[in-house]
């Protein structure tokens, strides 16, 4: 049995997400934990709402709340909606938890022991209209590499070149816009990244099967221009992880806190601990996943995230962790995601642009959502969401290849022989060339799965949907019928254990679904199909079953254009 770690992006506080944040990280990272379960293997699943920074705070603001009871009102409402999106994390943590606090001012103290933290007497954006130093991200202007109008102070979007504010030519508050910006100085705790950029590139050379998306970002922030530069870990701000050396105050560093993007990847590792405060466990239950010498060396870490995330976890996570000079586990596995465009444009949760997720479930079912976003999940290339194209995928895929081959198959046992199993007699040339089939299908599909090939796990195991409705349209069990009940009973038998089977492989996919179907089926066996033959006859003759509701309901052309009509604007 192995054991996986995983983690997904950290999920901002300040609103709900659009379906382009669930997909370039906790969904796909919720399908390969639920695939390792139902492997056998041993998962912890982990997130958490990243809750410092000064977006909270303006959000609060705006909600007219003190910020702490913002975050912690908007982290209920995310994990709500996680729990039904059917993400099965082990914990859905908060980055504002003590643990948190704990362990990022723990890893200062260590990188500064370590001589990697440096004072820097640092220049900084101050908005006179705002009365404020404004964050990286809240000076918008034009990018001095690309020309890009919309550039924020810590990174352009459309060329990823790292900035500084004050890089920006014409710079602006986003706040309110106000232009009458000036800098001015304060003192800051820098993370001397620079010191580590050989190490770095040395770990990252190591990490042959990344995907090119992820290491072609990670070197391009090492090697471009001057290189990895260091970066600011602090800030002049009253919500977030209070400036400390461990438990002790770090003179000159009062009334500052530490950068949201240093603290927030330290989150990882916090909610492990809250997980075990949470269940009652111990520290060495959740150390074993995250200390090599206390068990966490045979652990296998994927982490899963867009690719505006990738120079963070690349590069400033894995220079904290390597320059503690502690035994943490470091990342195996990074599973970056291009952008899903929304119907010619962007998705934008500032903009209110898009489906978001509790509109999606507003609509329609978890599961029409995962299967349409996993199975054109943007691996190598943005991709997009159309109504168009999501109406002809439910209807193809869930409606007419899975829901119907289910929906057809029980009715006519029922019809014919009753809601159990029929005897017949023994598999056949027919049903051993769907075995084969299906035993080829199903491990390319793990092989799909293994290698976070989620694209192509889709496709597979549509196929493999497909192979069991052409099986019953060739054998056509219902004409059988008439000149040799005993063969037709034979076919039924394969079709409704097909149902258990189809369940059990598409659970990381539709687990909702998944759960009508074995119940339909009256068996709690989820075990994996190591070998098809035994997995076609795991619902013995005399079993009974019932015929379930419809499993997907279509999607009409009046409710395609309806939803089509509602979501061309802006969220209010």
């Amino acid at each position: 049995m192995a054991r996986i770690l995983i983690t997904s992006a950290l999920p901002y506080i300040n609103g709900i997400k659009h379906l382009g944040n669930l997909i370039g990280s906790q969904l796909p990272a919720d399908l390969y934990a639920r695939y390792n379960r139902g492997r056998g293997n041993e998962v912890m699943f982990l997130c958490a709402t990243d809750e410092h920074g000064t977006p909270a705070e303006l959000a609060a603001a705006k909600a007219n709340q003190p910020v702490a009871d913002y975050c912690a009102d908007m982290q209920k409402v995310q994990t709500d909606i996680a729990n039904r999106f059917g993400l099965s994390f082990d914990h859905f943590g908060r980055s504002s938890s003590p643990q948190n606090h704990t362990l990022t001012q723990h890893f200062a103290s260590k990188l500064a022991d370590a001589g990697l933290i440096t004072e820097v007497a640092d220049r900084q954006v101050y908005s006179n209209a705002d009365g404020r130093f404004l964050p990286d991200r809240y000076v918008e202007g034009t990018c001095p590499n690309c020309g890009y109008d919309g550039a924020r102070g810590d990174q352009c979007e459309e060329c990823t070149k790292q900035l500084d504010p004050t890089d920006l030519i014409n710079p602006r508050s986003t706040i309110s816009g106000s232009t009458d910006l000036e800098v001015r100085e304060t003192k800051h705790l820098f993370l001397r990244q620079s010191a580590m950029r050989d190490q770095l590139d040395q770990w990252i050379d190591s990490k042959s099967d990344w995907p090119i998306l992820t290491t072609s970002i990670a070197k391009k922030w090492l090697h471009d221009g001057d290189g990895l530069q260091d970066r600011g870990i602090t800030r002049d701000l009253d919500w977030g992880v209070p400036v400390k050396k461990g438990d002790a105050d770090w003179p000159g560093m009062e009334g500052k806190v530490f950068y949201v993007w240093f603290d927030a990847p330290i989150e990882y590792i916090a909610c492990a601990s809250e997980w075990a405060e949470a269940n009652g466990k111990s520290d060495a239950d959740w150390e074993r996943w995250w200390r090599t010498d206390k068990g966490a060396d045979d652990v296998k870490y994927v982490q899963f995230m867009g690719k505006d995330n990738v120079p963070f976890h690349t590069l400033s996570f894995p220079a904290t962790i390597l320059g503690s000079g502690e035994p943490w586990k470091l990342v195996d596995h990074l599973k970056s995601f291009n952008y899903l465009n929304y119907d010619g444009g962007q998705f934008s949760t500032s903009k209110g642009r898009g489906v978001f997720m509790d509109q999606a479930l507003e609509i329609l079912p978890a599961d029409y959502w995962r299967w349409w976003l996993l199975s054109h999940a943007p691996e190598s290339s943005d991709s997009e969401f159309t109504w168009e194209n999501f109406q002809q995928s439910v209807n193809k895929d869930l409606a007419d290849v899975l829901g119907n081959f289910v929906s057809r198959i029980t009715k006519f046992c029922r019809s014919k022989f009753g809601e159990a199993v029929p005897e017949g007699g023994e598999y056949g040339e027919q049903e051993q060339a769907l075995i084969a089939e299906l035993t080829t299908r199903i491990r390319a599909y793990e092989g799909h799965m293994e290698a976070m090939e989620i694209r192509k796990s889709a496709q597979e195991l549509r196929a493999i949907w497909v192979a069991g409705n052409e099986y019953l349209q060739s054998a056509a069990p219902w004409s059988t019928f008439k000149s040799d009940p005993e063969k037709a009973a034979t076919q039924v038998r394969m079709g409704l254990n097909l149902i258990r089977l189809y369940a059990v492989l598409s659970a990381p996919f539709i687990p909702t679904a998944t759960a009508s179907m074995l119940s339909a089926m009256n068996t709690l066996d989820t075990s994996w199909p190591d070998d098809v033959t035994e997995a076609l006859n795991a619902l013995p003759v005399g079993h009974e079953f019932s015929v379930p509701e419809v499993l997907f309901a279509k999607i009409t052309d009046d409710q395609r254009e309806q939803w089509q009509q509602r979501f061309s604007g802006i969220r209010d």
